[in-house]
């Protein structure tokens, strides 16, 4: 084992998993420990996450989400919010791994201007780093703003996930031509390095029998995903859920093409296929089957209010008219939002409600449900 790795506390952690699994850890536990293992993973260390650029200068970072992109789109986001609070008659907003706070002081800041301000503004975020930013980000609204590590059993309003199940665990699956195997993490005996390892498994992708998979190919399941969704149903009285994320419909997510799956990590504003490798110090995600969220949602209670990109939801919810009164430099960056080539059709929305639901703003134009 090599000197780094020694040192690593992080990569100590994983092996000592490894062996108390009996040499082979699935997946989903190895993205679990090597993103949110305390004080050490990813998500819970203090490497700086979120910037436009790598370099020193701006602190370093790995990848940069829509809000701090541009604050139009926490203003437009708010247009839907705003809606969603009164046709659900609740007054607070939950928002998921809530990154720097930009998305929060965005939509805080918003909803003051059109008068409706919040009575709360609830945080679930694991990560103490992250916190300490917000906290100083969020200063301005006060005791309005409160932090949880956890959603409460009961709770009522408007929830919002931005790039959130797209860092949930994934259990990766692997098809050698005659039958899926799930694929995990295991100690190489010789050299001492984290490999892939591949044990039989009853899983496969939730797609009908006949699609034919070619050798080699492998994939993601989202059972983590999946089950967050059914626990805000169970928990959400009253109100309504946006989730914001790059994904696909179930028969694009699993399209006989796509065989190397959408698993991939960001480390300095560049991208890789490697998981193994700088344990703590690099985002590790996977695109998200909408057509598995959406089915935990109704399957649990819940009304789809929408499914759709990012392009045809900002502009639904008013960017035009945002764009009209802002800087060149401030167009060029909201560009990028609703670019096709940049994250307008790679991201999609999803929403849903309790009860029969209502008209929402975002997907009034564009709706793709259908596709689901």
């Amino acid at each position: 084992m090599s000197t780094d790795k020694q040192s690593n506390p992080l990569d100590q952690l994983i092996r000592r998993s490894i062996k108390d699994a009996g040499d082979w850890l699935g997946f989903d536990h190895f993205m679990a420990l090597a993103l949110y293992a305390p004080g050490l993973g990813y998500y819970s260390n203090q490497r700086r996450k979120f910037g436009l650029m790598p370099s020193a200068q701006e602190g370093g970072s790995d990848f940069v989400t829509a809000p701090e992109m541009s604050p139009l789109f926490g203003r437009a986001l708010a247009a839907q919010v705003g809606q969603a609070l009164a046709a659900t008659g609740t007054d607070e907003v939950w928002e998921f791994g809530a990154g720097t706070g930009a998305l929060a002081a965005q939509v805080l800041q918003a909803l003051d201007e059109q008068g409706q301000p919040v009575a709360r503004y609830n945080i679930v975020d694991l990560s103490g780093s992250l916190r300490q930013r917000q906290a100083e980000r969020l200063s301005a609204w006060g005791n309005k703003v409160r932090w949880l590590d956890q959603l409460p059993e009961s709770f009522e309003g408007v929830v919002l996930g931005n790039e959130v199940l797209d860092a949930m665990p994934v259990q990766l699956l692997a098809f050698d031509g005659q039958a899926w195997a799930e694929r995990g993490v295991a100690v190489d005996e010789q050299t001492g390095a984290l490999v892939f390892a591949d044990r039989p498994s009853i899983a496969r992708p939730p797609v009908d029998e006949a699609q034919p998979f070619a050798p080699g190919t492998v994939t993601e399941i989202h059972p983590q995903a999946e089950a967050f969704v059914r626990t805000l149903a169970a928990s959400l009285r009253r109100g309504a859920v946006f989730l914001i994320d790059y994904g696909f419909p179930e028969a694009e997510y699993y399209h006989p093409q796509r065989s190397g799956g959408t698993l991939m990590c960001h480390h300095e504003h560049r991208a890789d296929a490697d998981p193994l490798v700088l344990l703590g110090q690099k985002d590790i995600t996977a695109h998200v089957n909408f057509t598995g969220i959406a089915l935990a949602g109704q399957e649990s209670g819940l009304s789809v209010l929408g499914y759709t990109n990012q392009a045809h939801f900002l502009f639904n919810c008013g960017l035009v008219s945002l764009l009209e009164s802002a800087s060149l430099a401030e167009r060029v960056m909201a560009h990028k939002l609703i670019a096709e080539h940049e994250m307008g059709e790679l991201f999609k929305v999803i929403g849903f409600a309790t009860g029969d639901g209502f008209d929402a703003i975002g997907f009034r134009a564009g709706d793709r449900s259908h596709s689901l």
